[in-house]
């Protein structure tokens, strides 16, 4: 089925969803009131999910026309009751009973048809919507800036992108077809029952306005409890996400038990909000069904003197009732689902947010992707300051130039600045002030996706992904074919130590490359870079964790994956990079001083003293 539906791009749904404005509601118990005036709009939240739905029309219309079907033939059942009571039971005609039970299971065949085919259609779109977000959500994580992550942990992002999307299919693809079904029951038993008698359909309308009463006053709390638990849900994931990561740093402090009782109380903090949102879920719910039945009680007896005295059948009684019944489950019903659409309400919300979060970081004109590149770059004139650290200036006045096929080395003491160029030249940030040239383009007019492709960079700490070696390799270039990779394995002599794993190069890393030593990591993440054959390269103490030996077959790797390429290398070892073209010594985020290593050990004070230290340390 899904075949014949025209898909939405998750771009289009991005675009129509983000056009909402969506409320922040906090997270305190000081925000209450505003949680409260956010509630104030209901369910609208809901609506921003529209641009999801709208492209399975088909499938919605289906599903609507079912449950037209069903609560048709719902309301029906009343009449075949008032026949089989007035025809049949009272009547004493054979017949007439034998065809109100015929018209009877006419009713239910039609009722159990529709339900199967309104189940279905409605439960395969509320799986397919929930896929959309999904994907929606996580391409749009894809492209936010650096900074979003961290001033945001991930396993409360992962939280949204799971626990919340999963409340999402249980509200579409059930809760709200009970909500739509039982609406149109609500709405059809009240019309049966005004035609069957208008009197004692005054005494069933004379309650409605009790029952709303407490559906309104529950719901509103219902709601804000309910985007504080999935708050507080996020809080236990994102806690226990990262202490589960660092796991030796755990277990080498002795904090186990510390940790344990940290997590029991982030734990016990969710249970206790959880059952606010519970109780009031419950007292609504109690509310609801006192009135509705206390008001089926004196219907009932009004109704049954009626009877006795003649003023109505035992048929209209019986039709009515029914009809009473279905009326007070069918509002019964409403109001938990309504418990249930409060609490998707708050999972909405946490998902439009990430929707509509803007990335720091925006793309150029289309066709800029185009633009060629010469390998150059120029740092021109650069003040920057990270987003969450505005008042420190990261970088100051930075200005340096690089030519194509020219290798360069950044040194400086820790906090200078090194790694924030890395960070600029890949645009994971903004400079404030200046701009970063590649050739003759600043990079802000190019594409991302088009600058970062003619760089690698090689990491201190590289990222690995827990699949097998040859996926990590092949991160370097997917469609590259296993020589290739092997090749590179070569170069970064990596195939050695590959083929001795259990599985060679199909044997699994595990998390963050756990089953390989700091060295072996090292010479993965090489073995990508080399890859890649990028333009550009970007080492960063990329042979910081080698021994020895290793490091001198690395280096020899990297000496010749750098010729003709345009290299910055971060370096604290200065005897890693002494033959380097240029060396630019960096202090407090400013070029102080910039030339060869013979040339600086005369006019830098700092190199020669960096110098000094590490070459006196070597000798000893």
């Amino acid at each position: 089925m899904s075949q014949t539906l025209e898909k939405p791009t998750v771009e289009q749904a991005v675009q129509e969803t983000s056009q909402a404005k969506t409320p922040q509601a906090g997270t305190d118990d000081s925000n209450n009131q505003d949680d409260n005036k956010a509630a104030n709009k209901r369910l609208g939240i809901l609506l921003e999910l529209l641009p999801f739905i709208t492209p399975y029309k088909k499938v919605l219309i289906g599903a609507v026309a079912a449950l037209l079907v069903t609560a048709g033939a719902s309301l029906a059942i009343g009449q075949a009751v008032r026949q089989l009571i007035d025809k049949g039971f009272v009547g004493g005609s054979v017949s007439d009973l034998n065809s109100a039970v015929i018209f009877l299971a006419v009713i239910t065949f039609s009722i159990a048809i529709g339900t199967f085919v309104r189940f279905y259609l409605v439960s395969w779109l509320g799986e397919r919507v929930v896929a959309d977000i999904r994907k929606a959500v996580f391409e749009h994580l894809m492209g936010l800036h650096p900074s979003y992550f961290e001033s945001n942990r991930s396993g409360e992002i992962m939280s949204r992108l799971t626990t919340d999307t999963t409340l999402l299919e249980n509200i579409v693809g059930s809760s709200l077809s009970m909500a739509l079904r039982n609406s149109l029951t609500f709405i059809g038993g009240l019309i049966m029952l005004l035609v069957t008698n208008l009197k004692l359909s005054m005494i069933v309308l004379a309650s409605v306005p009790l029952i709303l009463v407490p559906i309104l006053i529950y719901g509103r709390k219902v709601r804000a409890l309910s985007r504080k638990s999935q708050d507080s849900i996020a809080e236990v994931g994102s806690y226990a996400g990262e202490v589960i990561e660092n796991i030796k740093t755990v277990q080498s402090y002795s904090r186990e038990d510390y940790e344990r009782q940290s997590f029991q109380n982030e734990v016990e903090a969710a249970f206790t909000i959880a059952r606010k949102r519970i109780k009031q879920r419950a007292l609504l719910i109690a509310a609801v069904i006192s009135l509705v039945f206390g008001a089926i009680t004196g219907m009932l007896w009004i109704g049954g003197y009626d009877v006795l005295t003649g003023k109505m059948t035992g048929g209209d009684l019986g039709a009515f009732v029914f009809y009473a019944i279905m009326v007070a489950t069918a509002v019964a019903t409403i109001s938990e689902v309504f418990g249930e659409l409060q609490r998707a309400a708050g999972a909405a919300e946490r998902l439009i947010e990430l929707l509509n979060e803007e990335s720091h970081i925006q793309n150029p004109a289309r066709g800029s992707e185009q633009k060629a590149v010469d390998a150059s770059l120029h740092f021109n004139n650069i003040s920057f300051s990270y987003p969450t650290r505005p008042q420190q200036k990261a970088l100051h006045n930075f200005d340096l130039r690089i030519e194509p096929g020219q290798s360069v080395a950044l040194v400086g003491p820790s906090g200078a600045g090194k790694s924030t160029v890395f960070e600029l030249v890949q645009r994971f940030y903004d400079p404030g002030d200046g701009s970063v040239i590649l050739g003759q383009n600043d990079i802000k007019t190019m594409q991302p996706l088009h600058l970062r492709n003619n760089m690698a960079l090689v990491p201190q700490q590289p990222a690995l992904f827990t699949a097998d070696v040859m996926h990590n390799i092949r991160y370097g270039k997917m469609d590259a074919s296993e020589a290739e990779i092997i090749a590179a394995a070569k170069a970064a002599h990596a195939h050695e130590f590959i083929e001795k794993l259990p599985e060679g190069y199909n044997t699994p890393l595990g998390d963050k490359g756990a089953r390989l030593s700091g060295g072996q990591r090292q010479r993965i993440a090489i073995a990508r870079a080399i890859l890649k054959d990028p333009k550009i390269l970007l080492l960063d103490e990329a042979t910081s964790a080698l021994d020895a030996e290793s490091e001198f077959h690395v280096q020899q790797a990297l000496n010749e994956l750098m010729q003709g390429r345009t290299t910055i290398i971060i370096a604290h070892r200065l005897a890693t990079i002494i033959h380097a073209d240029k060396i630019a010594v960096m202090d407090q985020g400013k070029l102080v001083a910039s030339g060869s290593h013979q040339e600086l050990l005369k006019i830098s004070p700092l190199y020669k003293r960096l110098a000094d230290l590490q070459f006196r340390e070597d000798r000893i």
